[in-house]
């Protein structure tokens, strides 16, 4: 039996009539933030969606296929855009992917990989070196010694080798394979995609696919592999976000999900980065080494601060998508802010919000002056006219700091 599930991001909670299996291994898989019985309906479920949105089929032994999805507030044209702004600020843009008109996540992400890797594959696949460990019978290479004498106990036969092969099994090329077979064995995605996406695995036959398990290999943007960036940049977003595959009690989930905090959140940092370019110093994203004590033993980590030429900190900022509070912000973001600004000797600090009720508030903290601010990006406009936001965002915040003074 195969059921659906359709919930939407930080929505109020629904009831859903479901077997016990089935609402225990959705609870079991942590992505909601509330899936428990209903207190007052024998057999019903209370199940209500957080941050994290996608699409995932769950198996659960003796009762079926489950497929949950949860749709995002923002339109999946604008979830595109932060994805891919944040992995290449200078090469994406909106309308780099083409989306068909399509407003559901998954046949809208499953179209535009489709799209991009047809896009990267017509010249032929990209080929490149890829390092080869393997037994041989002949010397090829160089002899991995240290693995003879594990393997092989002195014996001469066979050789454990190490070489370069010069191949189409490379690293590019099984990502965009590994994007394509996930998104195959997802339900929902449209026919005619889903026969363009086996077209493409036909053009991979001879990739190596992905074991379950096996990590996703990593590539470097270069010239060479310029025409693959988009499928690839597009590919790894559906792999990154891939579900856990295996879970307790014999369960097994196939899927991508993305935590709209993380998206919000790396978009934020790599927007402000790029737009403090301009004014020299560098940009620390996820900023270590920072400790609130003298004793370094409590540590702080803002999501971005900025240090001038001169190597200190001029600006610090927190990006900060869901405020848990109807009516303003939450008190804890201001009092971790304030951590912030006092470890780093900072006069303001920055909270960036998504949405909210006013553009921006400020708070003065008594007796130490500190300014905290409160930002709020509207994520519902053109992506142009959000750059634009950011843009005029980072010169306020470079205006408080003793450097550039307003």
């Amino acid at each position: 039996m195969t059921s659906v599930i359709s919930l939407v991001e930080h929505a109020p909670a629904q009831v859903f009539a479901l077997a016990e299996k089935v609402g225990r291994a959705l609870a079991a898989t942590r992505i909601l933030d509330e899936a428990a019985p209903d207190p007052y309906e024998p057999g019903m479920w209370r199940l209500r969606a957080g941050s994290k949105v996608g699409v995932v089929a769950l198996a659960v032994p003796d009762a079926g296929t489950v497929t949950l999805r949860i749709a995002p507030k923002v339109p999946v044209a604008r979830l595109f855009f932060l994805l891919g702004y944040s992995s290449d600020p200078h090469g994406w843009r909106d309308g780099t992917v083409d989306l068909a008109e399509r407003d559901e996540l998954l046949p809208a992400l499953a179209h535009a990989v489709e799209r991009q890797t047809d896009r990267a594959l017509r010249r032929g696949l990209l080929q490149g070196y890829r390092t080869i460990e393997e037994s041989s019978l002949v010397v090829r290479g160089r002899v991995r010694e240290a693995e003879q004498i594990r393997r092989r106990f002195g014996m001469p036969l066979p050789v454990e080798v190490t070489y370069d092969e010069f191949t189409t099994d490379i690293a590019e090329n099984r990502i965009l394979r590994a994007a394509g077979d996930r998104l195959l064995r997802l339900p929902g995605v449209p026919k005619a995609v889903r026969t363009r996406l086996l077209h493409q695995r036909t053009r991979l036959a001879d990739i190596t696919p992905f074991t379950r398990g096996q990590p996703i290999p990593t590539w470097r943007p270069t010239r060479l592999n310029a025409r693959y960036h988009q499928a690839l940049h597009l590919a790894g977003a559906v792999l990154a976000g891939s579900s856990a595959e295996h879970l307790p009690g014999g369960l097994r989930m196939d899927g991508f999900i993305f935590d709209m905090n993380r998206v919000y959140e790396d978009f934020v940092c790599v927007a402000l980065r790029e737009a403090l370019r301009p004014y020299g110093g560098r940009s620390a994203l996820q900023a270590k080494n920072l400790h609130m004590d003298e004793g370094d033993s409590v540590r702080l980590r803002p999501d971005f601060v900025w240090y001038t030429a001169s190597g200190a900190p001029g600006v610090v900022a927190d990006a900060k998508y869901k405020a848990r509070k109807r009516n303003g912000y939450p008190n804890e973001d201001l009092y971790q802010m304030l951590a912030y600004c006092t470890a780093l000797g900072l006069p303001e600090g920055h909270l960036v919000y998504a949405n909210g009720s006013e553009p921006h508030t400020g708070h003065r903290v008594r007796r130490s002056g500190t300014v905290l601010h409160q930002h709020a990006l509207d994520l519902d406009q053109q992506p142009t006219a959000l750059l634009a936001e950011v843009q005029g965002l980072s010169r306020r915040m470079v205006a408080g700091t003793s450097a550039y003074p307003s």
